[in-house]
C-alpha cells in the first residue's frame, strides 16, 4: 500500500532521526572540544604576549602583541641578576630523566608481576601502592628534611629524585598493570610454544606491544617531576634547585618592582620543550599503537 497524502515511510523518518541525532552530537562535541582547547591554551598564549611585552608595559592587558621586546627573555637567561635558569634547566632535566627511568624500570617489572602472575596478597600490594599515590606530599617535607638532614643529603640531586620516584611508581605501576591486563596471553602461550622462556617472551613481545603505553607513561612521569616545586623549594640548594625554584626566587632588571614579564619570559621557556617533548612522544604513541595492534 502506498503513504497517503506524501508521509515519508516509518524507516526513512527513522534515519532522518538518527542523522540529527548525530548531527547533534558532533556540534555538542565539536563545541565542547572548542572550549576545553580555550580554557588550556589561552593561559599559555597570555603568558607568551607578556613574555614579549616591555617591563614599562607590564599591566597592559591588550591581547595581542605590543610593546614587543626581546629584553624579558635575555633577563631571564642572564646570571648577571643572581638567576640562574639555564642551571636550573639542566637541573631539571637530569632529575626528569632519572626520576623518569627509574619508575619506568622497576614499574615494568612490578606491574607486570602484578597483572600476570599469581601470588598471595597480590590484592593487598596493589592497594598499598595506590594508597601512596594519595598521600599528601606536605606530610613528607618534615621527616624528609630531618631524613636527608642526618644522613648529609639535604641540596643533593638524590634528595631530589628519591621522593620524587615514590610519587611517580605509583602512576606507572597503576597505568602499567590496567594495560598488561587487557593484552591476551595468547601471545605469551605461543611464544612459549615456539621455545621461548617466560623472560624471552617479555622481551620480545610483551614489551614491543607495550610501547604505547611506556610512552605515555614516561612522559606523564617526566612532566610531573619537572613541575615539582613543595619539596624541591625545602630540599634543593642553589646549585640542585630545578626550575620550578629557581623561577619562584627570580629577581628582575628593574630595582623595586616584581620582576613579572621576566618571570613569563622563563615560564615560556620551561613550557616549550614540555610542548616539543608530548608531540614528539605522540608520534612514536601512534607508531607503537599501529605497528603492535593485535588482528584476531
Amino acid at each position: 500500500m502506498g503513504h497517503r497524502g506524501g508521509e515519508r515511510p516509518p524507516r526513512t523518518r527513522t534515519k532522518n532521526r538518527s542523522k540529527q541525532r548525530n548531527r547533534n552530537q558532533s556540534l555538542r562535541t565539536g563545541i565542547q572540544a572548542i572550549v576545553v582547547v580555550l580554557w588550556c591554551l589561552l593561559p599559555f598564549y597570555w603568558m607568551v604576549v607578556t613574555s614579549f611585552r616591555e617591563v614599562g608595559y607590564t599591566s597592559d592587558n591588550t591581547p595581542w602583541f605590543t610593546h614587543v621586546t626581546l629584553d624579558n627573555y635575555a633577563t631571564a637567561l642572564s646570571t648577571k641578576l643572581g638567576n640562574n635558569l639555564p642551571g636550573a634547566l639542566l637541573n631539571s632535566l637530569l632529575i626528569g630523566v632519572c626520576v623518569t627511568l627509574i619508575s619506568l624500570v622497576v614499574g615494568i617489572f612490578a606491574s607486570y608481576a602484578l597483572a600476570r602472575l599469581d601470588f598471595k596478597f597480590k590484592g593487598v600490594i596493589l592497594g598499598i601502592i595506590l594508597a601512596a599515590s594519595m598521600f599528601p606530599g606536605v606530610a613528607l617535607i618534615t621527616p624528609l628534611f630531618q631524613l636527608f638532614t642526618n644522613i648529609g643529603w639535604m641540596g643533593t640531586y638524590q634528595a631530589l629524585i628519591i621522593p620524587e620516584i615514590s610519587f611517580a611508581l605509583p602512576l606507572t605501576v597503576y597505568t602499567l598493570v590496567s594495560f598488561f591486563r587487557e593484552m591476551p596471553w595468547d601471545l605469551e602461550e605461543a611464544a612459549r610454544i615456539d621455545g621461548c622462556t617466560q623472560a624471552q617472551a617479555f622481551r620480545k613481545i610483551i614489551l614491543p606491544l607495550a610501547a604505547p603505553a611506556v610512552f605515555t607513561t614516561a612522559i606523564l612521569a617526566f612532566i610531573s617531576s619537572w613541575n615539582e616545586f613543595l619539596i624541591s623549594s625545602q630540599l634543593s640548594s642553589d646549585r640542585t634547585q630545578p626550575v620550578t625554584v629557581a623561577i619562584a626566587s627570580f629577581t628582575g632588571s628593574q630595582p623595586h618592582q616584581e620582576p613579572y614579564t621576566a618571570i613569563m619570559a622563563a615560564g615560556t621557556i620551561v613550557t616549550v620543550p614540555l610542548i616539543i617533548l608530548v608531540l614528539i612522544f605522540q608520534r612514536r604513541i601512534v607508531a607503537g599503537l599501529t605497528a603492535g595492534g593485535v588482528k584476531g
